[in-house]
């Protein structure tokens, strides 16, 4: 079993690295290695695309690396691998980001990518910090994971849905802040598992277990 973190120059991914290789160790799921490889990145049996910074900037980083984004596009949309975006590496997987300029994204998962507005102008911008999660699945990735444990955010832009159910979590920051999404054989996750303590690696645990 290989899972592949995806390096598209898009982030220090060393914290990364150390997390889901400790919880491979756990779960007994095999190697864990950050690639810039393709070959790597198509031979793998999941997938996960960090990334930080703007919106705009990671996709073009991302398109950028054709060998690494042509095999991933390949490994999800028709091998069917599992896949986890985190933070702007979920927001990804929008169909577009407005940060800057609009940009178009993968389309996995249908919504758009817009500034956090909290109604409380006492709320700043960016949000970060530790938050509560609110659940609305019982996603495999959220075995062992209840509402109300904290999880670690930093962001500015926010991911709003189209379609309700493929919302999984949320988070109270003066709205409702998308926290995790999915549908198939894909999650994403706007906060830092690898950030997040026990509630953190629990997650990354059931996703290097998850078999949709």
């Amino acid at each position: 079993m290989l899972t592949a973190i995806i390096d598209y120059e898009s982030g220090n991914l060393h914290s990364a690295e150390k997390a889901f290789q400790r919880m491979a160790r756990e779960v007994d799921a095999g190697e864990v290695v950050v690639t810039s490889d393709a070959d790597v990145v198509a031979r793998a049996d999941r997938l996960v695309l960090p990334g930080d910074g703007a919106f705009p900037a990671c996709a073009s980083e991302l398109r950028g690396h054709k060998g690494i984004y042509d095999a991933m596009v390949e490994a999800v949309e028709q091998k069917g691998r599992p896949f986890l975006g985190i933070c702007v590496g979920m927001q990804l997987m929008a169909s577009k980001g407005h940060e800057y300029t609009e940009t178009d994204g993968l389309g996995w998962v249908a919504g758009d990518v817009l500034r956090i507005e909290p109604s409380d102008s006492a709320l700043k911008v960016p949000h970060m910090g530790w938050n509560d999660l609110v659940l609305e699945s019982d996603h495999p990735v959220f075995s062992g994971v209840k509402t109300g444990d904290h999880v670690y955010f930093v962001h500015s832009y926010h991911f709003r849905v189209t379609e309700p159910a493929e919302r999984l979590a949320y988070v109270d920051y003066g709205q409702e802040v998308t926290a995790v999404i999915g549908r198939d054989t894909m999650v994403g996750m706007q906060f830092h598992p690898e950030k997040s303590q026990d509630v953190g690696l629990r997650m990354i645990g059931n996703f290097l277990t998850w078999t949709p």
